[in-house]
Formats: structure tokens, sequence, C-alpha cells
């Protein structure tokens, strides 16, 4: 029988660690040696651990645009509406983040300003294995379409029959991908970043993955950019006297299923609600089929905290940061403005975070692991720069070219000066 742990807890000072430590030496010694290799033999490289990690000996590492056809055409036309219609509210949500430029003239022969400008090439990493996600396929590719990038390059693992699934393959057809790979794992991410006959070389990389996608990610980032290093899920659950303890349970279990390294908290202020939905976790966990990784997330990684007010319990919500935060109280909107760290935040009893990860339009690549204490959700902005731009004729130059000179001799750095009065020279 599978049991959550129970803690009483009247503030974040008195939280225990709740996540078991992770296996990273080990990982990123692995992780080192499959970028090494990839960067120096290249699609050799990736043939060679395409069937070491993922047990299939492939012909082609690009998916064709027949595979990508046949794929639409055997996709059932209902999921390919919902795909639509999913797409369509992300892209809604989305194009409210767009970002304009600006232009600053209002001093007398001064110009400047800020142009937003989009990436050139976007390298998407959509995860598979034990489970396969059209869903991150919409949210990672739509806001980088909306952001105007040039190309959004696609790895994904393929199966053991070296096809990648056709839910997939449909998802990046109507989210509007250029080219998709068949690469998983560590060396999926060490061929975008580095390029490889086969494989173009991208500017960033974005998406989810397991340890060893997160950890090639960190050790890639500075030679292209990254979105977030993305650690397993998690999700805690804020609920009073008013919760359905069946609901809370379902929701939990929605996480922990995603990986055995997942998280789920529930931090009530009610002992009864703490014992309910601790049975109803036993009850729900026995019919699911990944109930094996789903025990484990539970009995490892998992809690139920009973604190005494609900102001405690969104502190202690804000000292964990979750990935999803669900509010289950009476009056949910009253708590939001006390909440500061959350990826996603999900307000009264029928807004599930399953919502959220397929239609409603937030993004549901999250800052998890703690770090929506100071990142974001992936959006727009993630597949921009911004470049500031100057423009002075010489006689505004001339206004304050001795304010320049004297912060440039102050700290020492007499060529800097001499950039500007050298412009001055022979000026009336």
């Amino acid at each position: 029988m599978t049991d959550i742990r129970i803690i009483r807890c009247q503030g974040p000072d008195q939280l225990p660690k709740l996540r078991e430590a992770g296996e990273q030496g080990r990982v990123d010694k692995v992780v080192e040696k499959v970028l090494e290799a990839v960067k120096n033999n290249g699609d050799a490289a990736l043939f060679h651990y395409e069937e070491k990690f993922d047990g299939v000996r492939l012909e082609s590492l690009a998916v064709s645009e027949q595979e990508i056809g046949e794929a639409v055409v055997r996709t059932d036309p209902a999921f390919l509406d919902i795909l639509r219609e999913a797409k369509d509210n992300i892209a809604a949500f989305h194009e409210k983040q767009k970002r304009q430029g600006y232009l600053m003239d209002e001093r007398p022969g001064v110009v400047m300003g800020q142009r937003v400008i989009p990436l050139d090439r976007v390298g998407v990493y959509v995860p598979g294995g034990t489970a396969y996600y059209p869903s991150t396929v919409l949210m990672d590719i739509v806001p980088a379409r909306i952001a105007g990038v040039g190309e959004i390059v696609m790895a994904t693992p393929p199966g053991r029959d070296g096809k990648v699934p056709d839910d997939i393959l449909a998802a990046a057809h109507v989210a509007g991908v250029d080219k998709i790979f068949k690469i998983g794992g560590s060396q999926a991410i060490a061929a975008l970043c580095y390029g490889t006959g086969t494989v173009p070389r991208v500017d960033k990389i974005v998406g989810p993955g397991n340890i060893y996608v997160a950890t090639a990610k960190r050790m890639v980032y500075g030679l292209v950019d990254i979105d977030m290093i993305a650690g397993p899920s998690d999700i805690l659950v804020i609920a009073d006297d008013s919760a359905n303890p069946a609901f809370v349970a379902a929701d939990m279990l929605s996480q922990a299923e995603h990986d055995k390294l997942s998280a789920a908290v529930l931090v009530t202020t009610s002992e009864a609600m703490a014992q309910a939905v601790a049975k109803r976790i036993r009850e729900q966990l026995e019919k699911l089929s990944r109930r094996e990784i789903a025990a484990q997330a539970i009995e490892r990684n998992s809690a139920i905290i009973v604190t005494d007010t609900l102001e405690n319990a969104v502190a202690i919500s804000n000292r964990i940061a979750p990935e999803h935060l669900e509010v289950c109280t009476g009056e949910p909107l009253a708590l939001l403005p006390l909440i500061r760290h959350a990826g996603s935040v999900f307000l009264g009893h029928y807004a599930p975070e399953a919502l959220g990860d397929y239609f409603a339009g937030p993004n549901h690549t999250l800052p998890t692991e703690g770090t929506a204490r100071f990142s974001s959700p992936l959006s727009v902005d993630d597949f921009c720069k911004r470049s500031s731009f100057i423009y002075y004729q010489k006689e505004a130059l001339a206004r304050i070219s001795d304010k320049i000179t004297a912060f440039a001799m102050r700290e020492g750095l007499d060529a800097h000066a001499k950039s500007v009065t050298i412009r001055m020279e022979g000026l009336e």
C-alpha cells in the first residue's frame, strides 16, 4: 500500500526536505561524453546513440514531408480538431505577449530606441519514451511562430519502429514546424547546439525533458541560449474545507504519474481534508495505468502539509515555489495577491492543472524545482532578443561632451575620453 506523508507545519521555516536527492553526478559524466561525441562525430554519433539509448537503428534522422502527411491522414479527425482548437487558444493567449520596440526623440538632435528582433533559428525538444506529448509540441512551437522565428527545428525520440508517433507529427503540422528530426535525449540537445551534417545549429533550445536532457541544456548554455533547466514536474494544492478530496487527489496524481522524481504536495488547513485526500490517493492510485511511477513519486517526493491558516498555506507555497499551484478554496481570488512564486496558478475547484496542460491557452512549459522564485513560463519573449540604438547629431554630442569626458577620465579610460574630444576639435 502506498502512503503519503502527513506533516504538521505552522509556517515555511518548519518545512522539512521533501524531495529525494538525485543522481546528478553520474548523469553529468554520461552527458559530457555524449556532447563531446556529437560535437566531434556529428551524424555518426547520433545514429550510434539512437541505437544505444532509444533502441532503434535509423536509416534517416530527418522526418520527411511524406511521413508528416501520412501521419496527419492517419490521425483521428476529431483529435485533429482538438489540436486546432487548442492551438487557437494558445495563440490567442500568447498574442497578448508580443512586445513592440520604442523610439525616443524628445531631445533635439537625439534619437534612441529599442528593437525587438525574433531569433533566426530555434530548436524545440519534445520528450518521448514512457509517454509522448503533442501538447508540448503546441506549447513550444506556437509562441515561436507568433514571435516570428525564422526557422523552427524540432527534435523528438522515435519509437522502436523508427517512427515518430502520429499525434506528435500531427501536432507539429498544426503548429507550423519547419523541420523534424528523430533524435532523443542529450544527443538531441548536442545536435541542436553544435549542428551536424543533417541537423542545423540553432540559436536557442527550448522544451522539457528528463534529467539527461536538462543536464545537456545546462552544459551547452552559453554556446546557445536555453529557456530553462526544467526538472521533474511538481504540483502544490492549497485546500480548505470547501475542496473535494477526490478532486485534490486526482490533481496530485496527475503530476505524480509523469516521473518517479515528480512531486505532489497538498497544503491544507483541515486535518479531515488531509486524511480524506490521503485515502483518495491510495484508492485512485490502484486504477492508474502508470501506478508504479506515480506510487514512487508519492512515497519519495510528496507530502500533505497541515497548517493553521490559509495565509500560512500561501507562505509555505511561496517557499516551495511550485511549478503548478492549485488554489482549491472557497474564495481563491482573495489569495491571488499573496501568491508570489508559482509557475502557473489554477484558481477554484474547476480549474484542474490538466486544463492548463492542454487547452486553456497559458503555456505549460514552466519553471520547476523552486525556480519559479526567479523565472517564468515559456512565452513569446523567449523567442526574441532586444537591441538598442542611438543616433546623435554633432550639436547634440557637443552639449554633453565634457560630461562624457569627465566620466571616462574618472574611470581612467583616456581612450574613451579621446573618442569624444576628437570629435569636438575644431568646433566653434
